[in-house]
């Protein structure tokens, strides 16, 4: 079977290797001509490293990755402790991992470049598609399966359901990356921790081999929509939105390098009826794009690759599992797009009020039943692919 990819990010390539591990041949057509070390960290959750042990590559990732002790929640003015939830002993299966997304991408291209030379082609984008044809801006290739991981802004999810309007959540995310050594005594805890206050929260967490800190402040702002990535941002707006916080963020703030700094406004999509057309199916944030806010958004493209080049195994009839794919994928995505949306008011209460009727359980739940806390979240982190 012959699949295209559109699409060279962290689903396309994990698709292509899942496509490999089936013994499937795999074409990713990705429109950059070269890959820059850009972008920031990110958590790969045991669900997703679960994908990467079956297709050979955890030991890869974890050697360059960062494995924090706990997920925490702390107030962000005081730093008391909401919940602290335990990663010791893989109870979910597999570990919890911190990573920088360029070393990861690293990781995968390399994994790719060598288990099929030449399957990964740079500078070739993929503009639409016609029946199995995949039209690319230099000429057009056809396949058994096009898959369509081009991102947030899918030019092929464009043409599947039409032009779907975003719309602002009214936050805006600050993010940087910066050195551990630099933060002293104040140094951000080994944890996937987030800081917790009126109409802003934070993220801090530690990044892998380069000894390396992540941080994200999502900040609630009417007046500034630019939904870039690379765009930069002033220190001292940053240092303004998280004014008298504790310590910790402040010494990330005050050190953050200027030219590391970035933000972007944060657009919610709703979940799609529709992932497929014919033998053309939508991956990752084509299909089913999320907030930040649960850290599943990569997790989620990592799962669909696996899902999808088992069924593709298990029947040779594309388009019957391409809508079985679709059927099997939208409970589970559309339940984290969900929990991500619900958790961004969960994490800017505004009042003294709406703060003890939700954070005062929540601390007595973490100090009273912590197994309570860690089961809610086995839903998500529990699953495994199936061989």
């Amino acid at each position: 079977m012959k699949i295209l990819i559109a699409g060279g990010g962290i689903g396309g390539l994990t698709a292509a290797l899942c496509a490999l591990h089936q013994g499937f041949e795999a074409t990713v057509f990705e429109r950059a001509k070269t890959y820059e070390p850009i972008g920031a960290g990110i958590q790969l959750s045991p669900n997703a490293m679960k994908v990467f042990r079956a297709i050979g590559l955890e030991d890869a990732i974890t050697a360059k990755a960062f494995q924090p002790n706990s997920l925490q929640a702390r107030m962000g003015r005081s730093g008391r402790e909401m919940f602290n939830i335990s990663l010791a002993n893989h109870k979910w299966g597999a570990p919890y991992l911190h990573i920088h997304r360029a070393a990861l991408m690293e990781i995968l291209v390399s994994a790719l470049n060598k288990r099929a030379p030449y399957s990964l082609q740079m500078g070739r984008e993929a503009r639409g598609y016609d029946g199995g044809t995949l039209l690319l801006n230099d000429t057009e290739v056809t396949g058994d399966i096009i898959i369509a991981a081009d991102g947030i802004k899918s030019l092929l999810r464009q043409q599947m359901i039409g032009p779907q309007r975003a719309e602002f959540t009214g936050n805006v995310a600050w993010r940087a990356v910066m050195s551990l050594d630099a933060l002293g005594e104040h140094a951000p805890p080994p944890t996937a921790c987030v800081w917790m206050g009126p109409k802003r929260h934070a993220v801090t967490y530690r990044l892998g081999q380069d000894n390396l800190v992540n941080f994200v402040g999502v900040v609630e702002r009417d007046d500034w929509q630019g939904e870039s990535w690379t765009e930069r941002g002033a220190p001292a707006e940053l240092q303004a939105d998280f004014a008298g916080w504790h310590p910790v963020i402040d010494q990330i703030i005050q050190n953050v390098p200027p030219d590391k700094l970035f933000k972007w406004a944060l657009f919610d999509r709703p979940p799609l009826d529709d992932w497929v057309e014919g033998r053309t199916v939508l991956l990752g944030d084509a299909a089913h794009p999320m907030l930040p806010f649960m850290a599943q958004g990569a997790a989620m493209a990592i799962e669909d690759g696996w899902v999808l080049m088992q069924a593709l195994k298990d029947n040779p009839d594309p388009e019957a599992v391409l809508n079985s794919y679709q059927l099997q994928r939208q409970p589970r995505t559309a339940r984290a797009q969900r929990q991500s949306r619900a958790n961004m008011g969960l994490y800017h209460k505004k009042n003294a009020l709406s703060q003890a009727l939700t954070y005062g359980p929540m601390w007595l739940g973490g100090k009273l039943a912590p197994q309570f806390a860690r089961s809610r979240l086995d839903w998500l982190y529990s699953w495994a692919p199936e061989e």
